[in-house]
């Protein structure tokens, strides 16, 4: 796995995807792609109280990514200092190759540019000293960086 990643406390986390929303307007993404989900769980009683509970779904930067590995122009990369694993839209040529590959579904074809995008843990902003969008724009702070 990468030497960072984005960790969520549930209790804080109310499901309104403003984590989702942040992530689609830092890396302009079209309707229909989500590089980061919020995923429902519930409800389930507690106490005899319908509870629901909210999971942060984004890439896991794998050690070994399959993706980076069934890639067959090297367009997805992963970067050595840290682990991120990101795509070089240069190279890709949108053939689907890594999303096959990728267990847990993370990249993503855009339709809009015939390429395939992910979370690449906003890695710009992490190069100048930010937090990933979806960290900063969590309305709860129910999502941290750890670096």
């Amino acid at each position: 796995m990468s030497k960072r990643f984005i960790y969520q406390d549930q209790d804080r986390c109310i499901g309104c995807l403003a984590c989702e929303i942040h992530c689609k307007t830092e890396n302009d993404v079209p309707v229909g792609i989500r590089l980061s989900r919020i995923v429902p769980s519930g409800p389930t009683m507690i106490d005899d109280v319908p509870r629901m509970s909210f999971v942060f779904m984004g890439c896991f930067h794998c050690s070994e990514p399959l993706c980076v590995e069934a890639c067959p122009t090297g367009a997805m990369i992963q970067r050595q200092a840290d682990g991120i694993v990101y795509v070089d839209s240069d190279a890709c040529v949108g053939c689907r190759e890594c999303i096959e590959a990728c267990p847990c579904s993370c990249p993503q074809y855009n339709e809009d540019t015939g390429k395939v995008t992910k979370c690449d843990y906003c890695k710009d902003r992490i190069d100048a000293g930010l937090k990933p969008a979806c960290v900063t724009g969590c309305t709860t702070g129910a999502l941290y960086w750890t670096e």
